[in-house]
């Protein structure tokens, strides 16, 4: 490579979002420019350091041998770059937020939302709390938190905005698919929010049923499936290893929308809980919709 060569923070970006993101299509929602921008900047990236960075497999991308070296460099770069402007762009907002998230949904808005909000506004905190939708929607209400991110059914609530629809599906492991007789479902309990609606579609089906494991957590109910313990009804992005969609389910009735929505407390919010509730709706929107495809 010439000793000369300048390359450009955006173009880098560039290239890690397509391949973050599986595809030019993606990456230019992502990145909020056309599917042909991104193109070109791949393309003038690949003419700077004269060699190709990218190979297609059919509808997907994957990085060259000399793609992934830059990759692995451009990726400490840009994350350089925006630490950066987050310190010289940092503000004077201060105060507590307290924000509640489901177990699903947290990681993300850790990763997505929260690592850049400390960094902008260094002079608050926030309290950040997982739990249950139904409790997470009783202290918002309460006034508890400023801020819940939950599931909501297809009647979205006055004031809650919609960060992403959730499509849910009957799954079960593939070793273990229950095709006939009775069957095991596995729940997230008493409060769990899918319950209601697998027990109802199991009637309106006529098949017998009993419960062969309940808990709150996510990662244990996906579990239990994995381990071919029973059936459930779960989001459409549980669909990947050995979890199938369940082939008994395909005369079923449709199953409800729901929808991922984040909710304010009653009143008006402080700045901080604005700010917060702005980049929640920003981001997070966004990475769901990138993580339910």
């Amino acid at each position: 490579m010439a000793s000369n060569m300048q390359l450009d923070t955006e173009s880098l970006r560039t290239l890690l979002a397509v391949l973050e993101h599986g595809g030019m299509s993606k990456a230019a929602s992502r990145l909020g420019m056309s599917q042909s921008a991104v193109s070109w900047k791949i393309k003038r990236l690949e003419e700077k350091v004269g060699r190709p960075l990218l190979i297609r497999e059919g509808h997907s991308l994957r990085p060259t041998r000399d793609g992934h070296q830059v990759v692995e460099q451009a990726r400490q770069i840009v994350e350089l770059h925006d630490l950066m402007i987050d310190r010289l762009s940092s503000s004077d907002l201060t105060g507590r937020v307290r924000l509640g998230a489901t177990e699903e949904v947290s990681a993300l808005c850790i990763k997505v939302v929260l690592a850049r909000f400390n960094r902008i506004h260094p002079e608050t905190w926030v309290e950040f709390f997982v739990d249950r939708g139904h409790d997470l929607e009783e202290m918002v209400q309460r006034g508890d938190l400023d801020i819940a991110v939950f599931q909501a059914g297809a009647e979205v609530s006055h004031g809650d905005v919609v960060l992403a629809h959730d499509e849910l599906v009957w799954v079960c492991a593939a070793e273990a698919q229950y095709s006939e007789g009775d069957v095991p479902l596995i729940t997230f309990g008493r409060q769990g929010f899918y319950g209601p609606f697998a027990r109802a579609a199991l009637d309106a089906a006529g098949i017998d049923h009993w419960t062969a494991f309940s808990g709150p957590s996510s990662a244990g109910v996906l579990a239990a499936v994995e381990a071919g313990l029973g059936v459930a009804l779960l989001s459409r992005r549980a669909l990947m290893g050995n979890v199938i969609e369940w082939p008994r389910s395909a005369d079923f009735a449709p199953t409800p929308d729901f929808h991922t929505v984040a909710r304010v407390s009653p009143g008006e919010p402080s700045r901080a809980a604005a700010e917060l509730m702005g980049d929640l709706v920003r981001e997070l929107a966004v990475a769901l919709e990138d993580w339910a495809t």
